[in-house]
């Protein structure tokens, strides 16, 4: 052997050497990591707040005269014994203007007149629109709704009528109205996010309850007598979402999905519906077959979704991995109640476990596990150097619900949902999931900083905005703080940049500014 190739060899075996010890450091690490983390006392008990889920039916008449009328939902938890707070939706659910969407939040006083007899005031403020015209403008997109009712108990629920007036500001779509209410009181069980990392068990489910998030991709196929809006032929369109799953037993579910236009031309087109489904195993435990249905509302994007109603229906595969992650096939027919658009579609989603999943052991069975944080922020995000389609560019502000939940130490998964607010994008809307960094290098500082890093992708569209087929992309650095002695209300402040993907592609800055709301959950 040359003196050479003697070298290489030396050399190389001082490298595997090194990388050995280095991976032996690391596994000793982790072990004791493992042993550090075992040790720690159980966490407090889950901590019960009272919440509840309510809809509300709100009749109002359009600039045009035409008459229509927004369902709500709202999910509101007890700061105190009188307020509550919490993320609310708005779409048309009749008349011709499917489509119309906002998101927001809403703070809620409640008092009460007697044992089954309560009032409540709210005020909701959120973002969007919907089909607009030189008759009917949602100006910048901000969405305010104040209202007072009266409210009824029967046990756990609740029904009763209101007062509401709903308002967007910069444009001219306003209306007082009187409408329903219709709600259900729960509990919303989470624990302390100074628990995170620490082992527990539990019996029920803690956090926003659902057990997996799903992040899908699929399309739309519209059949030849489908019609937009504008009488052109429907075109087939990409789409891109996530479903929200809860598990009544290992085969069958009820959850909630989202998804909006990220190809195809269809830009702002957006449907949020609630489904079930149940599978049943295929001669293997982990490979299974069955059906799902959904309902819910859709629009926008000139397709002509009618009063908004969609329904859809099919088969759905599953396979579920030994590591938690499950995949998830399905497809089927799906249409607009009163619209021309009428679709065949598949949808192709990867489900990530978020509570512990119903199992063999039933409903009632405990769960183990560590508690990790998550949180809702509401955010406010400035964009200076947005381009619409007829080529002026201007600023635009948005309001997005946002979504973040550890993975880890470090590693976070996080997920917007949000509309244009301020400027006149009013109907652009926008939703996106993604991965984040994060890191807590001033721990013993008041407040206790944090500062990461995020990128997501996703689809939007609407409101004029140049975004050609839908998909976009964001990235951010932020820097957050603690606040209260319970570390739950969380501020956090970002600067990145927003992105088209497709086309003539655009790019703003962006600056954000989030106030949020965090608890600790159970995960497997």
């Amino acid at each position: 052997m040359s003196k050479i190739d003697l070298s290489l060899v030396c050399r190389a075996a001082g490298a595997l050497t090194l990388s050995l010890l280095s991976i032996t450091a690391l596994a000793q690490r982790v072990e004791q990591r493992d042993e550090a983390a075992a040790a720690l006392p159980l966490p407090a008990f889950l901590q019960a707040q009272p919440a509840a889920f309510e809809l509300n039916w709100t009749p109002l008449r359009m600039p045009t005269q035409d008459r229509i009328a927004l369902l709500g939902a709202s999910y509101l938890v007890a700061m105190n014994e009188g307020w509550g707070v919490g993320p609310s939706f708005y779409g048309a659910a009749q008349g011709n203007y499917g489509g119309i969407f906002t998101v927001g939040f809403t703070a809620q006083r409640r008092g009460r007149l007697s044992p089954n007899l309560h009032w409540a005031a709210s005020l909701y403020a959120g973002a969007g629109g919907g089909l607009s015209s030189d008759q009917v403008r949602f100006g910048g997109g901000l969405m305010l709704r104040p209202e007072l009712s009266l409210r009824a108990e029967a046990g756990n629920w609740y029904y009763g009528v209101s007062a509401a007036h709903t308002r967007f500001p910069s444009g001219n779509v306003k209306g007082s109205s009187v409408g329903l209410v219709l709600g259900y009181s729960d509990g919303f069980m989470s624990y302390a996010p100074r628990d995170a990392g620490r082992r527990a068990s539990s019996y029920k489910r803690s956090g926003l309850g659902f057990d997996e998030i799903a992040l899908s991709v699929g399309r739309y196929k519209p059949h030849s007598s489908a019609r937009n809006r504008s009488g052109t032929p429907s075109a087939s369109m990409g789409k891109a979402g996530a479903v929200l799953r809860q598990y009544v037993t290992d085969g069958a579910w009820w959850g909630l999905e989202a998804a909006g236009a990220a190809s195809g031309g269809a830009d702002g087109y957006m449907e949020v519906l609630g489904t079930l489904g149940e599978d049943f195993a295929l001669g293997s435990p982990r490979l299974r077959g069955g059906w799902h249905v959904a309902a819910g509302l859709g629009g926008g994007g000139d397709v002509d979704t009618g009063n908004g109603w969609l329904v859809k229906a099919g088969p759905t595969l599953r396979w579920k991995s030994p590591w938690g992650p499950s995949l998830h096939l399905d497809a089927g027919v799906m249409g607009a109640a009163t619209g021309k658009f009428k679709s065949t579609f598949a949808r192709f989603s990867l489900a990530l476990p978020l509570d512990e999943a119903i199992g063999r052991e039933g409903p009632f069975a405990e769960r183990e596990g560590l508690v990790q944080t998550q949180a809702v922020y509401a955010s406010l995000q400035h964009l200076p150097n947005v381009r619409f389609k007829n080529g002026r560019e201007e600023s635009v502000g948005h309001l997005a619900m946002v979504l973040t939940r550890d993975l880890g130490r470090n590693v976070y998964g996080t997920a917007q949902a949000g509309s244009a607010a301020f400027g006149s994008a009013g109907a652009y809307s926008f939703g996106l999931f993604g991965l984040g960094v994060q890191t807590q290098p001033w721990a013993s500082l008041p407040g206790q900083p944090r500062v990461g890093v995020e990128a997501l992708v996703g689809a939007a569209g609407g409101g004029g905005v140049a975004v050609a087929g839908g998909a976009v992309a964001q990235a951010e650095a932020w820097a957050q703080w603690s606040l209260g002695s319970e570390q739950r209300w969380r501020l956090r402040t970002g600067l990145g940049q927003w992105r088209s993907l497709r086309g003539e592609t655009q790019a703003s800055s962006l600056v954000n500014v989030s106030l949020g709301y965090a608890f600790g959950t159970l995960t497997r």
